[in-house]
């Protein structure tokens, strides 16, 4: 499993006679480890089946899954089945409900555990000042990590992640800086690669692109992916083509089939019109075979997740989606919205792009969310990418006119808005999705065609797109395959309700 050889694991798993629970508990954790929460979470629920009895470590990786897969509802069940029972004292049970709590957006309710636990070690106070960075409450987090020294709780490498992304996520760039030296002066820590992201993503997301540049530069290790991420998304928001470059080649020098760095150099190109060098960066992408991650979000209605995408026309409501976001729009165009139209980064026509801004996958989960759950019942959205610049001030906007409480997870906070504001107080410095990928699929009319492997997809049952082999699902385009996995990913999560 930690080499990643999942298959193997499986076999060999299957092969044996006499499986103790230190072996379930490999597999269960190993799935996890290799991002197969579903699998995970069967297999934990055949062990229960076979009523063996699981521990802790059991229900850390069981945890750990509902919190990647955002199952709110099943954590709960989890936290019901064991209240009575002795595992709910020990501090890494504890521990594991708090980060699954924070994660699946109930702050709150990960707070009340924390200071409901008797014993608290180095993570559990990791996961409380992490759950506060992730929901842009800085100040709690900053406020927790002092009273963990005054406690007389050491830090390790870990809770500084959780203090500079604190930092990050509420702009605090010079203090930020300081506790990158504290950590290294006054606690002897070796910084990590992980610290570099997160002070290249600080620098960059405030504008100090040079500092940034600088610091990589004299990191003592070469950088990873990621550092060159972070200072590359940072570009495409200041505009500075010369640095995006920059980072650009040398994230392809590392992972040179990485759709993330084409994406984001023809963002960068795109947001200073250039679109010739846009065309040039797609095309290179296209000839390489370069699959980019389909942007996607999803909200869990009465035990069921539903998944959205960008121009979504798959979802049996879809009507009533839609009727709700025109009634939305004009509501918020009252109240003062104006569509942010640099948030779409392609050559067409304004009316197209208000459009296809309305259709943004999130706001499609939102205006469900809106629908079908009542008033007073916060709107939970999460996503895979970042919260573009127009979904985040129409969420604004929506929550003040609908007087709803809407939580929209992106991959790097949580931004909860409520009244016309959100938590994070507009510091987010945003990744734009590129929805012109999926315009074919669901705005034939903007393309001006359909193809005939769309046409084929679209006349297909879920059972018929199962039943496709990966290969030929990676011929087509990445926007047939995400169908693949969601079709698959939809079906899966229906089951794990049953688990308890």
């Amino acid at each position: 499993m930690k080499s990643g050889k999942v298959e193997l694991a499986e076999k060999t798993f299957h092969g044996m006679v006499d499986k103790n629970l230190v072996t379930w508990n490999a597999m269960i954790s190993g799935y996890v480890e290799n991002s197969r929460g579903e699998d995970a979470l069967k297999l934990f629920k055949k062990m229960t089946e076979l009523e063996i009895q699981g521990n802790p470590s059991s229900l850390s990786s069981v945890l750990l899954a509902c919190s990647n897969l955002s199952l709110l509802k099943l954590g709960k069940q989890i936290h019901q089945l064991i209240f009575k029972s002795p595992m709910y004292l020990d501090t890494k049970v504890g521990t594991s409900f708090i980060s699954m709590y924070c994660k699946c957006g109930v702050l709150e309710d990960g707070w009340k555990l924390f200071m409901e636990m008797q014993h608290k070690d180095v993570v559990t106070w990791n996961a409380m000042i992490s759950g506060y960075a992730q929901h842009g409450v800085s100040h709690k987090a900053l406020s927790l990590f002092d009273e963990m020294r005054k406690q007389g709780t050491k830090p390790d490498w870990i809770t500084f992640i959780g203090v500079l992304s604190a930092c990050n996520h509420a702009g605090l760039v010079e203090l930020g800086i300081l506790y990158f030296e504290k950590m290294q002066k006054d606690y002897r820590i070796v910084v990590k690669p992980d610290h570099y992201t997160c002070m290249i993503d600080l620098l960059g997301r405030a504008g100090k692109l040079d500092d940034a540049l600088h610091l990589i530069k004299r990191m003592p290790f070469e950088p990873h992916s990621a550092v060159y991420g972070a200072l590359l998304g940072a570009c495409r928001v200041h505009k500075n083509l010369e640095i995006a470059e920059f980072a650009a080649t040398k994230l392809l020098n590392l992972e040179p089939s990485n759709p993330f760095a084409y994406v984001q150099l023809a963002n960068v190109y795109a947001a200073m019109k250039k679109w010739e060098s846009v065309c040039r960066v797609r095309k290179a992408m296209k000839d390489i075979k370069a699959i980019k991650t389909p942007g996607y979000s999803w909200i869990e209605i009465k035990s069921v997740i539903h998944v959205f995408r960008s121009g979504d026309r798959f979802h049996p409501e879809l009507e009533n989606i839609h009727n709700k976001l025109n009634e939305l729009q004009k509501k918020i165009k009252l109240a003062g919205y104006v569509p942010d139209l640099e948030s779409v980064l392609h050559d067409v026509t304004e009316d197209q792009k208000e459009q296809l801004l309305l259709w943004h996958n999130e706001k499609l989960a939102i205006a469900f969310g809106i629908i079908n759950l009542p008033v007073g019942v916060p709107i939970r959205v999460f996503k895979n990418l970042r919260v573009c610049n127009d979904c985040h001030l129409a969420t604004k906007y929506i929550s003040a006119v609908e007087g709803r409480e809407i939580i929209v997870r992106d991959t790097t906070r949580f931004h909860h808005f409520q009244d016309g504001k959100c938590s994070c107080g507009d510091y987010c410095v945003v990744h734009l999705e590129e929805i012109y990928d999926v315009i074919t699929l669901a705005h034939p009319d903007v393309s001006g065609r359909t193809s005939s492997k769309t046409r084929e997809l679209l006349n297909m049952s879920v059972s018929e797109i199962l039943a496709l082999g990966i290969d030929e699902m990676f011929i087509w385009t990445w926007e047939y395959y995400f169908d693949y996995c969601f079709a698959g990913f939809k079906s899966c999560i229906l089951g794990y309700y049953q688990v308890m």
